[in-house]
C-alpha cells in the first residue's frame, strides 16, 4: 500500500499511467476474438499459408493402396517412362510453393539417376487461375503430346499462371492457337483434372506440392510434403530403392 506522500511524487503518476496502459492493452487483447489486437472495429487478419507443413521423408517406406500407380499411357512423365523410381507430384499452377519446388525437381532429374517425374493436378479452390491453367495444360497435351505439356508447365511456373498468357505458352510449346482456344472453351479436359485431384485426396494429399517417391516394382513409397530441398528428395529416393 502506497503512503499519501508517495502518491504526490512525479514517478508515482508516471508509474500509474504505465500500469493503466498495460492493463488496457491486456483487456483489449483478451476481448478480441482469438486474442488479436484490433484497430477500431476491424480485426487484424492472421496471415495463413497454403502450403502443407514440410516434413522429412518417413523412415520406413510403405504401400499406399490409394495412390494410383504410374500409368505410362495417361500420366505426364518426364524422363524415362520405364524408370524404377518415380517422383509423383500433385501440384497447383498458382501455388507459390509449387513454383519454388519446380526448379528443385528439374534439378533432381539431372542429378538423380534411375528416376522419372510424374505431374498430377491438384488445383486449390482459393487459387482462381489454378484450374484454368490445369485445363489449358491438358488441352496442350491433347493437341501436341507430353513434350508440349512439359514445355507449357515450365512456362507457367517461370512466368506465372495469368490466364491472359496461357495461349502464348501453348503457342510457344508448338500448339495451334485456334485449336487451343477451342479446346479450352469446350472445357472438355476438366474431367481429367478433377479425377486426378480426387485421387490425390484419397491418397492423402492435403496441400501442394505433395510428392510421393515410389518404387514402381515393389509399390513401396514415402511422402515428401512441401517445397523441400534437393537433398530431401535424394534421401527419399534412396529409401525406396
Amino acid at each position: 500500500m502506497f503512503s499519501s506522500s508517495s502518491q504526490n511524487t512525479p514517478w508515482f503518476g508516471v508509474s500509474m499511467a504505465l500500469i493503466g496502459v498495460i492493463v488496457g492493452y491486456g483487456v483489449a487483447v483478451a476481448t478480441t476474438p482469438g486474442g488479436i489486437p484490433t484497430s477500431g472495429d476491424a480485426v487484424v487478419p492472421v496471415p495463413s499459408s497454403a502450403a502443407p507443413t514440410p516434413t522429412a521423408p518417413s523412415n520406413v517406406p510403405t504401400t499406399n493402396a490409394n495412390l494410383p500407380p504410374v500409368d505410362a499411357k495417361n500420366d505426364h512423365i518426364r524422363g524415362n517412362k520405364g524408370a524404377a523410381v518415380s517422383i509423383i507430384e500433385y501440384s497447383d499452377y498458382e501455388c507459390p510453393f509449387c513454383k519454388r519446388h519446380h526448379p528443385t525437381l528439374v534439378q533432381a532429374m539431372k542429378d538423380i539417376p534411375g528416376i522419372n517425374w510424374v505431374y498430377r493436378h491438384y488445383p486449390l479452390d482459393f487459387h482462381p487461375t489454378a484450374m484454368p491453367a490445369a485445363i489449358a495444360s491438358e488441352c496442350v497435351y491433347e493437341l501436341k503430346g507430353d513434350d508440349a505439356f512439359w514445355s507449357f508447365t515450365d512456362s507457367v511456373f517461370s512466368e506465372g499462371s495469368d490466364t491472359s498468357k496461357l495461349a502464348d505458352y501453348a503457342v510457344k510449346a508448338g500448339v495451334d492457337k485456334t485449336a487451343f482456344e477451342s479446346c479450352v472453351k469446350s472445357n472438355r479436359t476438366q474431367a481429367k483434372v478433377t479425377a486426378q485431384e480426387t485421387a490425390g485426396s484419397a491418397a492423402g494429399v492435403r496441400g501442394t506440392p505433395a510428392n510421393f517417391i515410389i518404387n514402381n516394382k515393389t509399390g513401396k513409397s514415402v511422402s515428401v510434403t512441401g517445397a523441400q530441398s534437393l537433398d530431401a528428395i535424394k534421401a527419399a529416393v534412396e529409401q525406396v530403392q
